[in-house]
Order: structure tokens, then C-alpha cells, then sequence
């Protein structure tokens, strides 16, 4: 029973933090997006 414990705890962290680099991985690119359009558009004025 000890050794399903340690399975499951193993998946969770690993699930968690494929998740949470995915996340930032794609927030950075996303807020990284966002400055490039507001620079453009106070460029434009």
C-alpha cells in the first residue's frame, strides 16, 4: 500500500509541475506579445 502512496505522490509533483512550467512558459510568451503590441500602437501615434 506504501509503495501506491509513493506512485501517486510521484504523478501529482510530476503533473504539477508540467503544468506550472507550461503555464509560465506560456504566460511570458503571451505578456511578451502583449508589450510588443502596446509598443506598436504607441509608435503609431
Amino acid at each position: 500500500m506504501e509503495l501506491f502512496w509513493k506512485i501517486l505522490t510521484g504523478a501529482a509533483l510530476l503533473w504539477y509541475s508540467t503544468v506550472t512550467i507550461y503555464v509560465a512558459i506560456r504566460g511570458a510568451r503571451d505578456i511578451r506579445e502583449m508589450l510588443d503590441r502596446l509598443q506598436r500602437t504607441a509608435d503609431e501615434k
